[in-house]
Protein backbone atom coordinates (compact mmCIF):
# COMPACT_ATOMS: atom_id res chain seq x y z
CA UNK A 1 0.00 0.00 0.00
CA UNK A 2 0.92 3.62 -0.18
CA UNK A 3 2.07 5.84 2.78
CA UNK A 4 3.58 9.08 3.42
CA UNK A 5 6.94 8.73 5.41
CA UNK A 6 8.81 10.87 7.77
CA UNK A 7 11.67 8.78 7.12
CA UNK A 8 14.38 11.18 9.28
CA UNK A 9 14.08 15.25 10.16
CA UNK A 10 13.77 16.93 7.02
CA UNK A 11 13.15 14.08 4.86
CA UNK A 12 9.42 12.51 4.12
CA UNK A 13 8.59 10.60 0.76
CA UNK A 14 5.91 8.08 -0.18
CA UNK A 15 6.51 4.96 0.08
CA UNK A 16 4.86 1.65 -0.95
CA UNK A 17 5.28 -0.53 2.56
CA UNK A 18 3.44 -4.26 3.34
CA UNK A 19 -0.24 -3.34 3.94
CA UNK A 20 -0.84 -3.18 8.28
CA UNK A 21 -2.44 -6.76 10.33
CA UNK A 22 -5.34 -5.98 12.98
CA UNK A 23 -3.82 -7.48 16.07
CA UNK A 24 -6.21 -9.31 18.13
CA UNK A 25 -7.77 -5.85 19.68
CA UNK A 26 -6.94 -3.94 17.02
CA UNK A 27 -9.61 -2.30 13.75
CA UNK A 28 -8.15 -1.93 9.95
CA UNK A 29 -9.26 0.75 8.65
CA UNK A 30 -9.30 2.29 4.99
CA UNK A 31 -8.36 5.94 5.12
CA UNK A 32 -10.82 8.20 3.73
CA UNK A 33 -9.60 11.49 4.64
CA UNK A 34 -6.73 12.36 6.93
CA UNK A 35 -6.39 16.39 7.32
CA UNK A 36 -2.33 17.73 6.93
CA UNK A 37 -1.81 20.08 10.62
CA UNK A 38 0.62 22.29 11.35
CA UNK A 39 1.91 19.85 13.84
CA UNK A 40 3.01 17.40 10.23
CA UNK A 41 5.11 20.37 9.29
CA UNK A 42 7.04 20.47 12.91
CA UNK A 43 7.44 17.02 13.25
CA UNK A 44 9.23 17.23 9.35
CA UNK A 45 11.42 19.91 10.95
CA UNK A 46 12.58 18.58 14.00
CA UNK A 47 10.28 20.73 16.46
CA UNK A 48 7.99 18.71 17.76
CA UNK A 49 9.03 14.92 19.42
CA UNK A 50 8.23 12.21 17.24
CA UNK A 51 9.85 8.59 16.01
CA UNK A 52 10.84 8.56 12.64
CA UNK A 53 10.83 6.54 10.40
CA UNK A 54 6.70 6.99 11.11
CA UNK A 55 3.87 7.03 8.76
CA UNK A 56 2.58 10.68 9.37
CA UNK A 57 -1.18 11.80 9.76
CA UNK A 58 -2.99 12.07 12.51
CA UNK A 59 -6.28 13.39 11.91
CA UNK A 60 -8.24 10.74 10.18
CA UNK A 61 -11.51 8.90 9.43
CA UNK A 62 -12.19 5.61 7.10
CA UNK A 63 -14.42 2.41 7.29
CA UNK A 64 -13.42 -0.76 9.18
CA UNK A 65 -12.20 -3.33 6.40
CA UNK A 66 -11.42 -6.01 9.64
CA UNK A 67 -11.26 -6.14 13.29
CA UNK A 68 -9.61 -8.32 15.44
CA UNK A 69 -10.80 -11.58 17.39
CA UNK A 70 -11.45 -10.01 20.26
CA UNK A 71 -12.98 -6.28 19.49
CA UNK A 72 -16.69 -5.92 20.12
CA UNK A 73 -18.89 -3.27 19.02
CA UNK A 74 -17.06 -2.22 15.62
CA UNK A 75 -17.56 -3.93 12.85
CA UNK A 76 -16.13 -4.33 9.21
CA UNK A 77 -18.31 -2.02 7.01
CA UNK A 78 -18.49 0.73 10.49
CA UNK A 79 -16.94 4.45 9.33
CA UNK A 80 -14.93 5.49 12.14
CA UNK A 81 -12.46 8.65 13.78
CA UNK A 82 -9.40 7.73 15.62
CA UNK A 83 -8.30 9.44 18.42
CA UNK A 84 -4.79 9.26 17.50
CA UNK A 85 -3.20 9.64 21.23
CA UNK A 86 -2.41 6.26 23.09
CA UNK A 87 -2.16 6.22 27.22
CA UNK A 88 -0.82 3.68 28.94
CA UNK A 89 -3.36 3.84 32.08
CA UNK A 90 -0.32 2.72 34.63
CA UNK A 91 1.49 6.34 35.18
CA UNK A 92 0.76 8.28 37.88
CA UNK A 93 -1.04 11.00 35.38
CA UNK A 94 -3.20 8.75 33.67
CA UNK A 95 -4.39 7.45 37.10
CA UNK A 96 -4.95 10.99 38.24
CA UNK A 97 -7.57 11.35 34.94
CA UNK A 98 -4.30 13.42 33.39
CA UNK A 99 -4.63 10.69 30.13
CA UNK A 100 -2.99 13.32 28.56
CA UNK A 101 -0.18 14.18 30.36
CA UNK A 102 1.15 10.19 30.05
CA UNK A 103 4.54 9.30 30.69
CA UNK A 104 4.25 6.92 28.19
CA UNK A 105 1.79 8.76 25.39
CA UNK A 106 2.25 7.16 22.28
CA UNK A 107 0.16 8.66 19.29
CA UNK A 108 -0.78 7.78 16.06
CA UNK A 109 0.94 9.20 13.00
CA UNK A 110 3.80 10.57 15.50
CA UNK A 111 5.11 7.29 17.11
CA UNK A 112 3.54 4.73 15.49
CA UNK A 113 2.15 4.59 11.76
CA UNK A 114 -0.46 6.94 10.74
CA UNK A 115 -3.31 7.69 8.58
CA UNK A 116 -1.23 9.58 5.49
CA UNK A 117 -1.94 5.69 3.95
CA UNK A 118 -4.09 3.83 2.15
CA UNK A 119 -4.54 1.88 5.79
CA UNK A 120 -3.90 2.11 9.19
CA UNK A 121 -4.41 -0.40 12.16
CA UNK A 122 -5.36 1.14 15.72
CA UNK A 123 -6.10 -0.48 18.96
CA UNK A 124 -10.17 -0.55 19.15
CA UNK A 125 -10.24 1.79 22.10
CA UNK A 126 -8.89 4.65 20.12
CA UNK A 127 -12.11 4.26 17.21
CA UNK A 128 -15.10 5.91 17.31
CA UNK A 129 -18.36 5.27 15.49
CA UNK A 130 -19.86 8.04 12.77
CA UNK A 131 -22.92 7.70 11.12
CA UNK A 132 -22.70 5.78 8.10
CA UNK A 133 -24.42 8.70 5.99
CA UNK A 134 -21.53 11.28 6.99
CA UNK A 135 -19.41 12.98 5.06
CA UNK A 136 -15.71 11.32 5.29
CA UNK A 137 -14.16 15.01 4.79
CA UNK A 138 -16.18 15.83 8.03
CA UNK A 139 -14.98 12.78 9.77
CA UNK A 140 -11.19 13.67 9.10
CA UNK A 141 -12.01 17.32 11.41
CA UNK A 142 -12.89 14.92 14.75
CA UNK A 143 -9.14 15.16 15.97
CA UNK A 144 -8.92 18.76 15.62
CA UNK A 145 -12.02 19.84 17.13
CA UNK A 146 -11.37 17.50 20.16
CA UNK A 147 -8.38 19.33 21.27
CA UNK A 148 -10.33 22.59 20.75
CA UNK A 149 -13.04 21.47 22.58
CA UNK A 150 -10.03 20.42 25.82
CA UNK A 151 -9.02 24.23 25.18
CA UNK A 152 -12.60 25.74 26.02
CA UNK A 153 -13.41 23.25 28.50
CA UNK A 154 -10.09 25.19 30.27
CA UNK A 155 -10.93 28.58 29.40
CA UNK A 156 -14.50 28.31 31.52
CA UNK A 157 -16.28 30.44 28.49
CA UNK A 158 -19.46 31.78 30.37
CA UNK A 159 -22.41 32.99 28.86
CA UNK A 160 -22.33 36.38 27.65
CA UNK A 161 -18.24 36.13 28.23
CA UNK A 162 -15.85 37.97 25.98
CA UNK A 163 -13.77 36.20 24.33
CA UNK A 164 -10.17 36.99 21.82
CA UNK A 165 -9.25 34.49 19.50
CA UNK A 166 -5.71 34.80 18.20
CA UNK A 167 -4.53 33.15 14.97
CA UNK A 168 -7.13 31.90 12.13
CA UNK A 169 -6.20 28.98 11.27
CA UNK A 170 -8.26 25.82 11.15
CA UNK A 171 -7.83 25.80 15.45
CA UNK A 172 -8.93 29.33 15.70
CA UNK A 173 -11.81 29.35 13.31
CA UNK A 174 -13.01 25.95 15.61
CA UNK A 175 -12.26 27.90 18.54
CA UNK A 176 -14.61 31.09 17.21
CA UNK A 177 -17.47 28.18 16.74
CA UNK A 178 -16.71 26.50 20.47
CA UNK A 179 -16.85 30.02 22.05
CA UNK A 180 -20.12 31.36 20.29
CA UNK A 181 -21.68 27.59 21.21
CA UNK A 182 -20.60 28.34 24.95
CA UNK A 183 -22.11 31.49 25.15
CA UNK A 184 -19.84 34.58 24.45
CA UNK A 185 -21.72 37.72 23.59
CA UNK A 186 -18.29 38.86 22.17
CA UNK A 187 -15.78 36.98 19.87
CA UNK A 188 -12.58 38.78 18.59
CA UNK A 189 -10.60 37.27 16.16
CA UNK A 190 -7.16 38.56 15.21
CA UNK A 191 -5.21 37.39 11.96
CA UNK A 192 -3.60 39.13 9.12
CA UNK A 193 -5.13 37.22 6.47
CA UNK A 194 -8.26 38.90 4.88
CA UNK A 195 -10.13 35.38 4.03
CA UNK A 196 -9.89 34.33 7.24
CA UNK A 197 -11.17 37.54 8.88
CA UNK A 198 -14.55 37.41 6.89
CA UNK A 199 -14.81 33.41 7.51
CA UNK A 200 -14.34 33.80 10.91
CA UNK A 201 -17.41 36.45 11.00
CA UNK A 202 -19.49 34.41 8.87
CA UNK A 203 -18.58 31.37 11.69
CA UNK A 204 -19.66 33.61 14.82
CA UNK A 205 -17.42 35.97 15.80
CA UNK A 206 -18.60 39.56 16.46
CA UNK A 207 -14.94 41.40 15.21
CA UNK A 208 -12.36 40.49 13.66
CA UNK A 209 -8.63 42.54 13.68
CA UNK A 210 -5.86 42.95 11.22
CA UNK A 211 -2.95 42.93 13.23
CA UNK A 212 -0.77 44.05 10.18
CA UNK A 213 -1.99 47.38 10.22
CA UNK A 214 -3.11 47.96 13.35
CA UNK A 215 -1.91 47.64 17.03
CA UNK A 216 -3.68 44.31 18.05
CA UNK A 217 -3.69 45.35 22.01
CA UNK A 218 -4.79 49.05 21.34
CA UNK A 219 -7.41 47.98 18.85
CA UNK A 220 -9.04 45.35 21.21
CA UNK A 221 -8.11 46.46 24.67
CA UNK A 222 -7.13 49.93 24.46
CA UNK A 223 -9.17 52.48 26.17
CA UNK A 224 -11.56 53.19 23.17
CA UNK A 225 -10.98 49.48 21.46
CA UNK A 226 -13.89 46.98 21.01
CA UNK A 227 -13.12 45.63 25.03
CA UNK A 228 -11.76 48.44 26.96
CA UNK A 229 -9.65 46.48 29.60
CA UNK A 230 -9.56 43.70 28.16
CA UNK A 231 -11.53 40.54 27.87
CA UNK A 232 -12.48 37.47 29.94
CA UNK A 233 -10.87 34.66 27.73
CA UNK A 234 -7.61 34.58 25.68
CA UNK A 235 -7.14 31.39 23.46
CA UNK A 236 -3.86 32.06 21.41
CA UNK A 237 -4.30 29.46 18.72
CA UNK A 238 -1.79 30.67 15.92
CA UNK A 239 1.61 29.22 17.96
CA UNK A 240 4.08 31.93 16.50
CA UNK A 241 5.86 34.57 19.30
CA UNK A 242 3.98 37.74 18.22
CA UNK A 243 0.28 36.14 19.45
CA UNK A 244 1.98 34.39 22.49
CA UNK A 245 3.13 37.85 23.79
CA UNK A 246 -0.04 39.78 23.25
CA UNK A 247 -2.04 37.31 24.89
CA UNK A 248 -1.54 38.28 28.34
CA UNK A 249 -1.72 41.82 27.42
CA UNK A 250 -5.30 41.13 25.86
CA UNK A 251 -6.69 39.25 28.74
CA UNK A 252 -8.75 42.36 31.54
CA UNK A 253 -7.62 41.42 35.50
CA UNK A 254 -8.57 37.99 36.52
CA UNK A 255 -8.93 36.28 33.11
CA UNK A 256 -8.17 33.88 31.61
CA UNK A 257 -5.43 33.08 28.68
CA UNK A 258 -5.20 29.35 27.00
CA UNK A 259 -2.32 28.53 24.89
CA UNK A 260 -3.19 26.51 22.49
CA UNK A 261 -1.39 26.75 19.43
CA UNK A 262 2.01 24.97 18.87
CA UNK A 263 5.10 26.70 18.93
CA UNK A 264 8.48 24.92 18.01
CA UNK A 265 9.88 23.14 20.67
CA UNK A 266 12.77 24.79 22.35
CA UNK A 267 11.39 28.45 21.49
CA UNK A 268 11.30 31.20 24.02
CA UNK A 269 9.09 34.02 24.36
CA UNK A 270 8.85 37.20 26.69
CA UNK A 271 6.02 38.07 29.86
CA UNK A 272 6.20 40.40 32.34
CA UNK A 273 5.73 38.06 35.78
CA UNK A 274 4.95 41.10 37.44
CA UNK A 275 2.07 41.72 35.32
CA UNK A 276 0.61 38.12 35.46
CA UNK A 277 0.80 38.14 39.39
CA UNK A 278 -0.64 42.02 39.92
CA UNK A 279 -3.76 41.07 37.78
CA UNK A 280 -4.12 37.93 39.02
CA UNK A 281 -3.99 36.47 35.25
CA UNK A 282 -5.03 32.36 34.69
CA UNK A 283 -2.08 31.16 32.21
CA UNK A 284 -2.93 27.46 31.04
CA UNK A 285 -1.71 25.23 28.40
CA UNK A 286 -4.02 22.78 26.64
CA UNK A 287 -2.38 19.78 25.21
CA UNK A 288 -4.41 17.84 23.15
CA UNK A 289 -7.49 15.51 23.38
CA UNK A 290 -8.39 13.96 27.07
CA UNK A 291 -11.82 12.15 27.35
CA UNK A 292 -13.10 14.66 24.49
CA UNK A 293 -12.84 12.80 21.02
CA UNK A 294 -16.51 11.15 21.33
CA UNK A 295 -17.77 14.79 22.17
CA UNK A 296 -16.20 16.18 19.18
CA UNK A 297 -17.26 13.00 16.94
CA UNK A 298 -21.19 13.73 17.93
CA UNK A 299 -20.32 17.02 17.58
CA UNK A 300 -19.93 16.99 14.07
CA UNK A 301 -22.14 14.50 13.33
CA UNK A 302 -24.90 16.62 14.76
CA UNK A 303 -23.80 19.22 12.07
CA UNK A 304 -23.51 22.04 14.72
CA UNK A 305 -19.91 22.78 13.56
CA UNK A 306 -19.17 24.17 10.13
CA UNK A 307 -16.85 22.14 8.79
CA UNK A 308 -17.21 22.72 4.35
CA UNK A 309 -16.12 26.14 4.28
CA UNK A 310 -12.67 24.91 6.63
CA UNK A 311 -11.80 22.85 3.55
CA UNK A 312 -9.14 24.58 1.56
CA UNK A 313 -8.61 21.92 -1.04
CA UNK A 314 -8.11 18.38 -1.29
CA UNK A 315 -4.92 16.40 -2.75
CA UNK A 316 -3.65 13.02 -3.70
CA UNK A 317 -1.70 10.73 -1.76
CA UNK A 318 0.96 11.09 -4.54
CA UNK A 319 0.53 15.00 -3.20
CA UNK A 320 0.62 15.05 0.32
CA UNK A 321 4.59 14.78 0.91
CA UNK A 322 4.91 18.38 -1.08
CA UNK A 323 1.99 19.78 0.86
CA UNK A 324 3.69 18.99 4.06
CA UNK A 325 7.15 19.84 3.15
CA UNK A 326 6.04 23.86 2.22
CA UNK A 327 4.24 26.22 3.93
CA UNK A 328 0.44 26.65 3.43
CA UNK A 329 -1.11 28.69 0.18
CA UNK A 330 -2.50 32.11 1.51
CA UNK A 331 -5.31 31.89 3.45
CA UNK A 332 -5.59 28.61 3.26
CA UNK A 333 -7.29 26.92 6.00
CA UNK A 334 -7.37 23.06 5.46
CA UNK A 335 -5.62 20.42 3.24
CA UNK A 336 -7.56 16.79 3.45
CA UNK A 337 -5.55 14.17 1.87
CA UNK A 338 -7.82 11.60 0.22
CA UNK A 339 -6.53 8.52 -0.70
CA UNK A 340 -9.29 7.79 -2.85
CA UNK A 341 -9.23 10.43 -5.46
CA UNK A 342 -5.50 9.34 -6.48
Amino acid sequence: MRAVRLEAVGSIALREVDKPVAGPQDVLVRIEACGVCGTDRHLLHGEFPSSPPVTLGHEFCGIVEAVGEAVSGIAVGDRVTGDPNISCGRCSHCRAGRVNLCSNLRAIGIHRDGGFADYVVMPQSQAFLLPANLKPTHGAFCEPLACCLHAVDLAGIRPGASVVVLGGGVIGLLVVQLAKLAGAATIVLSTRQASRRALAEGLGATATVDPSSVDAIDAIAGPVGLVPGGVDVVLECAGVLDTVEQSTQLAKSGGTVVIVGVMPQGEKVAFEPFDVLFRELKVLGSFINPFTHRRAADLIASGAIEVDRLISRQVTLEEAAAVIANPGAPGEVKVLVVPGIG
